[in-house]
């Protein structure tokens, strides 16, 4: 048996579906995992997989996709079964799978999700950050809980991006000082007085936004941790992915803040710079020009 066939069969015992698999279809997994749609005779799935070593990597998705899901705010994908760093072999995650119907209209769901994220972003916590560590794509995320926004998104989101990229020798001479300077002065741009701390999904990219049976928009994906609202809105804005319906609903539930768009480059560098260490210097030009911008 190969070893797909193993994890298919391990992930569907583990889920109590005792019916016939009829269906295996390759998709996309993206850069970390591999992944498949499975259909038996009693539900349809979605089974990821990963050979990369990424401790407690399925761990942390399924703490945030349960996170996402106590809120009742938004759809998010059902657990059905996963299993993380059991030696010799390998991690997987058994998804209840969402599927649109044909005639789902992307510019009307992200209207709904508009409204749903603002609902999300309205769950709250007494401090910023996370009871656990997760993941921002396949880079760590370090959280802990931290008063200060201003210092949880400098040391914990800016800095340990800017270290790891200075490690891999992509952050140097002018670029190292622009950042460093930055960070010294990110109160000139950032009033955390004006924050509280919102429940984030934390990779809001275009990819991650789905939409769902009853034409429900979806988020997959998550990177959850509390921390200032407008870096969720932000990311929205750097890869596109979401219509001008996305914003408007959004605004009428909850306004943000006056000069949030000269503020989203701030949060959108953490990104950048996360892009940079996972995929190289292809993402240089876009941080030096944040950082020229600001500093």
């Amino acid at each position: 048996m190969s070893q797909s066939a193993t994890i298919i069969t391990t992930a569907l015992q583990a889920s109590n579906d005792g019916s016939p698999l009829r269906e295996t279809t390759a998709i996309g997994g993206g850069d970390i995992s591999q992944a498949v749609r499975l259909r038996t005779d009693q539900s349809i799935y979605l089974l990821k997989w990963s050979e990369r070593g990424l401790p407690g990597f399925f761990d942390a998705e399924v703490h945030g996709l349960k996170l996402l899901a106590s809120t009742g705010a938004i759809r998010v994908p059902e657990v059905i079964a996963w299993q993380s760093d059991v030696e010799e072999q390998p991690d997987f995650l058994l998804l209840e799978w969402l599927a649109a119907p044909p005639s789902a209209n992307r510019g009307v769901a992200a209207e709904a999700l508009g409204h749903a994220l603002a609902t999300l972003h309205k769950a709250t916590a007494p401090s910023y950050g996370l009871d656990r560590d997760n993941y921002i794509g396949a880079t760590p995320q370090p959280n802990g809980w931290m008063e200060s926004w201003l210092e949880f998104f400098r040391e914990r989101r800016l800095r340990f991006q800017a270290a790891l990229a200075q490690r891999q020798g992509r952050l140097s001479g002018a670029r190292a000082r622009r950042m460093e300077r930055l960070l010294d002065r990110l109160d000139t741009w950032i009033d955390e007085q004006a924050v509280q701390p919102a429940l984030l999904h934390g990779d809001l990219w275009g990819g991650n936004f789905i939409i769902g049976p009853g034409r429900v928009p979806a988020l997959i994906d998550p990177a959850v941790f509390y921390g200032d609202r407008e870096a969720d809105l932000a990311f929205t804005t750097l890869f596109g992915g979401f219509p001008e319906s996305f914003y408007r609903a959004y605004e009428e539930a909850w306004p943000l803040a006056a000069g949030w768009q000269e503020r989203r480059d701030l949060y959108n560098l953490y990104h950048l710079l996360n892009h940079l260490n996972l995929f190289g210097e292809g993402y240089g030009g876009s941080v030096d020009a944040i950082l020229q911008r600001y500093v």
